[in-house]
């Protein structure tokens, strides 16, 4: 039915509004009505002093102070006074407890602070200053006395033999400290550990962890590190220790070569032996029975004076400890030479150094070849081009009879071709090849008659002749080619005259 009424009658803004604020000005009449002002909290250190402090707020002065009394409240329930002043009788201080480590600051009611001295962990607690009072009756306030203690940490590590069980390998401690210390592991041998706590009857609190694993031969050296936190240090306390784990001696042997030969000296064997504890005797002996007379034994090692055929045998070594014995041999053969063990190949040395010579060489090559190629692209030609002709320039240039071409102005002639000058001057033949020309400033090939002769006189027989007209044929004739001036390029046939 209620429900009913708050979904019909839904509470306005407005209203919440005039909530809050009433709840706060209630809130605001408590402080103001609170006229005993004391500290909420005070911590505070074993053997040291505190001081408690109370004040009457009297904003009046209508109250009439009467006594005041300092009231200890060690757990719920109990109440012990401890420290009374009246202002005609002076201060009292009832509980043995106390007595001799409390006192008044100030004789007054108006400041009854009192300092407590030599504190103890069991002094923790709630502290209530009370003012009998007139007309108001009782006013009070409480303390809350919190004692704190740095724990005292320690780590060790816990001696073990190696087994297949987890067992505890080290453990760590954080002892009487309040609040309660927090311990953590910071390993990587993959153990884990429990944390156990005990109260003590002070107030005190010690919290011990013990690390356990499955311990193994590798494990033992290993570190693991301990982590205590607490409130009243500045830092975590850091601590490592190493673990101990026993195991039964490994034994190997070390220092035979394959090389032992007649003759040969200060051969040496060495009993090489992993335990924990260390091994407490280590006995070499031969499988043929009593060691040769060449042979000397200090400790773990065995000592040849001088190979022959009596070490030619098996060698044994036995190490025992508290947790068992193990053993190792090895045979030693003995040759009638020294063995000179091989080293690399002449042969394959200087093929190495020559086929690297080789490579380098071919590098150097190609990068000459690369660099011959560059530069002939960029060089320029070796044969000068023909001059350009202007157009109709041909033409005009044989109508001027006093400038007749020259040998070395006419059009390039064919190989074996002869040309004589208007003027009546000597023959002049094209010795350029007949495919290339390249002997004719670089221009194509053109028609050829040399080939009809044998050598250039006869040549130039029938090139006479041919000027009276008796033996060539008018049809293949072909026009004078036009003289050419420098700066001009045109290709024209073979003049026939």
């Amino acid at each position: 039915m209620a429900r009913d009424y708050a979904g019909r009658c839904p509470v306005s803004p407005v209203r919440n509004t005039w909530l809050v604020a009433a709840a706060i000005l209630l809130a605001a009449q408590g402080i103001g009505a609170q006229k005993v002002r004391v500290d909420e909290e005070v911590e505070a250190y074993p053997t040291e002093s505190v001081d408690l402090r109370c004040q009457f707020i009297d904003g009046g002065g209508k109250t009439k102070l009467t006594q005041v009394s300092w009231i200890w409240e060690p757990i719920d329930g109990q109440r012990d006074n401890i420290a009374v002043y009246h202002p005609i009788y002076g201060h009292s201080f009832p509980n043995l407890s106390f007595k001799d480590r409390v006192a008044f600051l100030h004789n007054s009611l108006e400041n009854p602070s009192i300092k407590i001295s030599n504190l103890r962990m069991s002094d923790a607690g709630r502290y209530t200053c009370e003012y009998a009072t007139y007309p108001s009756g009782n006013e009070q306030g409480t303390t809350t006395l919190i004692m704190l203690a740095k724990p005292k940490n320690s780590a060790n590590v816990v001696t073990v033999q190696a087994g297949s069980k987890s067992v505890v390998v080290a453990q760590c401690e954080a002892a009487d400290g309040k609040p309660a210390a927090t311990i953590k592991w910071l390993a990587s041998v993959g153990g884990n550990h429990s944390t156990t706590t005990t109260n003590g009857p002070d107030g005190t609190v010690t919290v011990r962890s013990d690390y356990r694993l499955v311990p193994t031969p590798a494990d033992n050296g290993r570190e693991v590190t301990c982590m205590v936190d607490q409130r009243t240090q500045d830092q975590p306390w850091v601590n490592s220790v190493k673990l101990s784990v026993e195991y039964p001696p490994s034994v190997s042997i070390d220092g035979y070569d394959n090389n032992w030969y007649v003759g040969r000296s200060g051969a040496v064997l060495l009993c090489v032996a992993n335990a924990n504890p260390a091994p407490t005797t280590v006995t070499w002996t031969a499988a043929s029975g009593s060691l040769p007379d060449t042979v000397m034994v200090d400790g773990n090692k065995l000592m040849v004076r001088k190979v022959d055929d009596a070490v030619n045998t098996t060698f044994i070594c036995e190490v025992k400890n508290k947790y068992g014995a193990s053993r190792h041999q090895i045979t030693t053969i003995v040759n009638e030479k020294r063995q000179i063990t091989p080293g690399p190949s002449t042969g394959a040395v200087i093929g190495g150094i020559l086929g690297a010579l080789v490579f380098i060489g071919v590098i150097i090559g190609i990068i000459l070849f690369i660099r011959k190629r560059q530069e002939d692209g960029e060089a320029p030609p070796k044969h000068k081009p023909p001059p350009p002709v202007k157009a109709g320039s041909s033409t005009e240039m044989l109508n001027k009879p006093s400038e007749p071409p020259t040998a070395t102005e006419t059009a390039p002639l064919s190989p074996g071709e002869v040309y004589y000058e208007p003027t009546g001057g000597e023959p002049v033949t094209n010795l350029d090849d007949e495919t290339t020309g390249a002997l004719n400033g670089g221009a194509p090939p053109v028609l050829d008659d040399s080939a009809k002769y044998d050598n250039i006189n006869e040549l130039k027989d029938h090139a006479a002749d041919g000027h009276h007209g008796n033996d060539l044929d008018s049809s293949n004739r072909e026009p004078p080619a036009a003289n050419i001036a420098r700066g001009e390029s045109f290709v024209s046939p073979a003049m026939y005259v």
